[in-house]
């Protein structure tokens, strides 16, 4: 049962990787794929109802993520509507690719400790189409957004769901995987910055087209709804750190509250254009293959994860590499294709407190790997499989003209790491 599972796994994978040859959406074939892996399990394994309580109980975290996703981006497109991002890119003077590349880079990975990398991601495909004309430039940026947000994200207890999950789990401190993590973090930016920033060259040449513009707000209405959006995006963490709820709760909460806001603001205007600045509007527009995808590779993933396969894993790593560093260089690495999540709860299941106490630098190397890691494939983290809907970057692009800067630059960052840690002991 489980090689079958995996069988499925591999050769759904490899279809969404050559989704522009086949030219079948990757969705669809992500969801045949989970809805295969999962048909398999309740089929072959004689516990029916134990099948079905482990997909409700993966549904229940899954949901949770898509509902996220579905907040922020329609937040995403709320502010786009009222041509909020056009305050951000009209004080945007440079006209040197390079010098932007290196500015987005940089702006998405402080954002993503403030924010996550997923929420950041979103917000950067939608910034970089009003900043950028050329579909291959934008690639080249998305790509190093996506290291950009996976290395900002791993060294903020709030950046990414891992180091959020070892911070929970007392296996650190927010303290602690600042100060170890954030240069780590920053050199596995700047290294394939450094190096990606040879294949940019010229001058900017900026998409004015915008689908709002026969419907433009006021711009008091554009700095309000671009403050109040921004704000809610920033509360979302501090709403989960205050109530310990799931971060889509505070997502939806804002999204409510900014619903309240853009309606009273829009009532007295005609109905057509107060229907182009409502959220019922944005909700319609929000991209739901993208969504899909998402909820397709999440329960090809949760099979694997009930079916015992990625804590065996875990378990052959353990019992086959001499140390832990290579253990959790490991992780990283296999975080790329399959989700860092399962790869680190089973690492927190091996390793108790006992084995390694708070703040060992197991745990923040591991939170440095796991964050880092997803970014050597583009289905390899959150912020990689949004990108990849949104922007219709294809797997095999990514693999040709990212990957290797992405590993590159996780190997320089784990090397620095590894230094600081023998500098200090």
């Amino acid at each position: 049962m489980e090689t079958l599972i995996l069988t499925v796994f591999l050769i759904g994978y490899f279809f969404m990787a050559i989704e522009h040859v086949i030219e079948v959406n990757k969705a669809a074939i992500s969801l045949i794929t989970g809805i295969l892996c999962w048909t398999i399990y309740i089929i072959l394994y004689h516990e029916h109802h134990q099948v079905v309580e482990h997909l409700l109980h993966h549904i229940g975290e899954i949901s949770g993520i898509l509902f996220f996703l579905l907040g922020a981006m329609t937040i995403v497109e709320i502010i786009d509507a009222h041509s909020g991002f056009e305050i951000i890119t009209n004080r945007i003077k440079f006209k040197n690719k390079r010098t932007l590349l290196i500015s987005v880079s940089l702006l998405s990975f402080f954002l993503s400790a403030l924010l996550d990398n997923l929420t950041t991601a979103i917000v950067m495909v939608t910034l970089l189409r009003k900043l950028l004309s050329d579909a291959n430039d934008r690639k080249i940026f998305l790509g190093m957004v996506i290291i950009a947000s996976n290395a900002g994200g791993a060294w903020s207890p709030i950046g990414d769901v891992t180091t959020t999950m070892l911070w929970i789990g007392e296996q650190l401190t927010s303290e602690t995987v600042i100060f170890r993590v954030f240069i780590p973090a920053l050199i596995c930016l700047l290294v394939p910055l450094f190096l990606l920033s040879f294949r940019i060259r010229g001058e900017i040449s900026k998409n004015s087209f915008s689908e709002y513009s026969h419907h433009a707000a006021s711009p008091k209405e554009t700095r309000y709804v671009l403050f109040m959006s921004m704000a809610i995006l920033v509360f979302v963490p501090l709403f989960k750190t205050i109530t310990h709820l799931p971060p889509y709760m505070g997502m939806l909460l804002g999204l409510s509250v900014l619903w309240i806001i853009t309606d009273v603001m829009h009532k007295r205007k005609q109905e057509e254009e107060k229907s182009y600045f409502s959220v019922s509007y944005a909700i319609r527009k929000t991209d739901v293959p993208s969504i899909l995808f998402f909820l397709g590779i999440l329960l090809s993933i949760s099979a694997l994860q009930s079916t015992g396969q990625l804590h065996s894993l875990a378990m052959f790593l353990h019992k086959n590499l001499p140390n832990e560093n290579l253990i959790v260089l490991s992780i990283g690495l296999l975080s790329a294709l399959v989700d860092n999540v399962p790869m680190v709860a089973g690492a927190m299941g091996m390793y108790d407190l006992a084995t390694f106490p708070t703040d060992h630098t197991f745990w923040t190397f591991l939170a440095y790997s796991a964050g880092t890691g997803g970014s050597s494939l583009i289905i390899g983290s959150a912020a990689g499989v949004a990108v990849m809907g949104m922007e219709k970057i294809s797997f095999g692009w990514y693999l040709k003209n990212i990957a290797l800067y992405a590993l590159i630059g996780f190997f320089s960052g784990a090397g620095v790491y590894l230094l600081q840690m023998w500098l200090v002991s």
